[in-house]
């Protein structure tokens, strides 16, 4: 007996989910990583893994001749990865979806396709209006890593390089009392008989735990100082110890610095770091003690800090020795683009699985956050305020 036709297709008994999924096709995506060429600048987005994961999925990565060797990754590396290496930064740079470690410099942006979608730092503070008007010119979609919140609503770039900063601030910290750096000779580690280094540690968030980690692990006396309570009760529960911490008090932090071998400046501000430490309080420090300035990129905390790059990293001021490299964790590139590369991976795999940065934008609040510019379009009110220019909200963009 011949069953009654159904007055609905097929298409249209689906379930309402299904439906979703099939309208969600799974998008190819072609990937560009240009060699930085910004200063100091060794990192790299991607490692070899990471292009095997990605280019096993279906992608396709292109970077340019030895754009990983400053981090100790051949296009060898790359090729057996299952990328093509080009000779061509023009080549390279016409990829539709561009992945940088420092922002495209306005001669890059030249190079950049109309409607390109590019991945890199934000680096407000250093920006100039005339950067946003070029990406608006090329109708340029832009999103700022340091921006990307996860699920749990943190800044999963900044705080993996925040770590690096704080562990590097003691490992640079010892090589600098060694006396073959014209240092004073001591060194971090708990040596019987001998009273241990002490360390001043300014700021109790990423940066200052994972200092205060390291110099704990080497042995050091440590004391922070922090006016929020509730980071200094934080970084003693993720120490899982009693650690000297105290508010920035003049008088208590005067009595620490005075005593200390190493003091690291690990503050933040909204637009720059406050200057905790005075110049007299540096004058009162020892002679041969090291400054640590982590936050010199955004102004420093110490009135004596200056800003000082790799090649030449200190400076002297009443016999303290002042480092003030702004880009620390450029300093162990290899271990920095593992970091970085390990937090792309994830959403440039979830962006071929959406279908395209389109849906990634609607699915994901998070990669949203990361988001300035909308097919040349700003889209993020920090930037409009800061450099005075109209922007639009992206809800409104997107659905």
């Amino acid at each position: 007996m011949n069953q009654p036709s159904s007055p609905f297709s097929k298409q249209q008994l689906l379930p309402q989910e299904e439906t979703l999924e099939v309208l969600r096709q799974k998008g190819e995506l072609f990937i560009g990583l240009p060699k930085e060429n910004q200063y100091q600048e060794k990192r790299i987005c991607l490692t070899p893994d990471a292009v095997n994961a990605i280019t096993a999925n279906g992608h396709r990565v292109m970077i340019e001749a030895g754009a990983g060797q400053a981090s100790n990754f051949s296009d060898k590396d790359y090729t057996e990865a299952g990328a093509e290496i080009s000779n061509d930064t023009k080549k390279v740079f016409a990829c539709p979806l561009l992945l940088k470690v420092e922002p495209p410099t306005l001669a890059e942006i030249e190079m950049i396709h109309p409607q390109t979608t590019i991945i890199s730092a934000l680096q407000i503070k250093t920006q100039t209006k005339t950067y946003f008007e070029q990406l608006a010119k090329k109708r340029i979609t832009a999103i700022a890593f340091e921006y990307i919140r996860d699920e749990d609503g943190k800044y999963p770039a900044v705080r993996s390089l925040s770590e690096i900063a704080g562990i590097s601030s003691v490992l640079i910290a010892s090589e600098l009392m060694a006396t073959t750096n014209q240092g004073n000779g001591l060194m971090f580690g708990n040596i019987s008989g001998v009273p241990p280094v002490e360390v001043v540690i300014i700021g109790a968030g990423t940066v200052g735990e994972f200092a205060a980690r390291s110099a704990l692990g080497l042995g050091a006396n440590i004391k922070i100082f922090d006016n929020s309570i509730t980071k200094l009760r934080n970084i003693q529960t993720n120490l899982k110890q009693t650690v000297y911490t105290s508010t920035i008090q003049p008088k208590n932090l005067l009595k620490a610095l005075k005593r200390c071998d190493v003091a690291i400046g690990a503050t933040r501000g909204k637009d720059r770091s406050p200057v905790v430490v005075t110049s007299t309080m540096v004058e009162h420090m020892k002679k041969g003690a090291v400054i640590i300035d982590v936050s010199i990129d955004m102004g420093g905390c110490f009135e004596t800090s200056v800003v000082t790059s790799h090649k030449h990293p200190t400076v002297e001021h009443f016999g303290v020795i002042h480092y003030g490299v702004p880009n620390i964790p450029s300093r162990y590139p290899r271990t920095s683009s593992i970091s970085i590369s390990n937090i792309f991976t994830p959403y440039l795999l979830k962006l071929g699985e959406d279908g395209g940065l389109e849906n990634s934008l609607r699915f994901d609040r998070g990669l949203r956050n990361g988001l300035y510019m909308y097919h040349g379009i700003l889209t993020n009110k920090s930037v409009g305020d800061w450099f005075a220019l109209s922007y639009s909200d992206i809800n409104f963009l997107i659905f």
